[in-house]
């Protein structure tokens, strides 16, 4: 699909999100372009604030990106706390509510559940292999979705299948482990502590990256990087830029699918949301 038929986006990106960026752990932005099947990464920003991030949300452009962070909540669950259903309204609600009253509320309604079952599921989940929504440990996605939504939601842009925005800036929902686990199955390419930063990790960081520049995923695309993008990518143990890559690469196959749906299924729940590639 050319730009044009895709509608017109110029620039794609893929967003590492952090609920709570440092300059240690900051929010990791991968710019790029598509032409002819290869996916150019343009360059990587780092932003140490959600202020940072929300700033970045409000300037005027036209892109398309994939984020990591969940843009919905397991209907199970929002039925059962009674929350609303439409999907504007229930974020709204859960931006208004603190982290402490979100670990509260979700750790109650794990409490009632039997062993195994603890967790409610989007129907997403299952086949991205993603962790549930509203977990709030090990990974905190249920506070990223705190951070991140809210702050797509007040930039106005679009969220296919969830909230209609400004089309011109294009917000999905990625997971970079969806495609790194296609390549490396369980092996650990990434680790926040430097100590698990092994060379067992490191080689597999290469061999991931080999395969996207090959095009050995069933997204069909290739990765082009410059010799000095390779080696930041391949040194940076914490896996940071790469899942900003990664997610980079998703959106890079949104965009071939092209409006109004961007791949994503016709039938997705309007409360619970899809990641994309999924």
């Amino acid at each position: 699909m050319t730009a044009s038929a895709a509608g017109g986006l110029s620039l794609l990106l893929g967003c590492d999100f952090s609920s709570s960026p440092t300059r240690q752990k900051p929010i990791v932005l991968a710019f790029g372009a598509l032409q002819n099947g290869r996916v150019q990464l343009s360059k990587l920003e780092r932003l140490t604030s959600l202020d940072a991030f929300a700033d970045w949300l409000s300037q005027p452009g036209d892109w398309l990106g994939a984020f990591d962070f969940p843009f919905g909540l397991p209907r199970e669950l929002v039925q059962a706390l009674s929350w609303p259903l439409d999907w504007e309204a229930c974020i709204r609600h859960y931006a208004s509510l603190s982290r402490d009253d979100i670990r509260a509320r979700f750790a109650a309604f794990c409490a009632a559940r039997p062993v195994g079952g603890k967790f409610a599921h989007r129907a997403t989940d299952v086949p991205a292999g993603s962790s549930p929504s509203m977990k709030w440990v090990n990974p905190p996605v249920a506070f990223m979705l705190h951070a991140g939504v809210p702050r797509l939601l007040a930039a106005g842009v679009h969220l296919p299948g969830l909230h209609a925005g400004e089309r011109t800036r294009v917000a999905l929902e990625g997971y970079p482990g969806l495609l790194a686990r296609e390549v490396l199955g369980a092996r650990s390419y990434k680790s926040d502590e430097r100590a698990r930063q092994t060379p067992e990790r490191l080689i597999a960081r290469k061999d991931l990256l080999t395969a996207l520049e090959h095009g050995q995923t069933r997204l069909g695309l290739r990765l082009k990087l410059t010799h000095a993008q390779r080696d930041a990518l391949v040194d940076d143990g914490r896996g940071d830029a790469l899942d900003a890559v990664l997610c980079l690469m998703q959106a890079a196959w949104a965009w071939q699918q092209g409006a109004p749906h961007y791949g994503l299924p016709a039938t997705v729940d309007p409360l619970e949301g899809w990641i994309v590639t999924a």
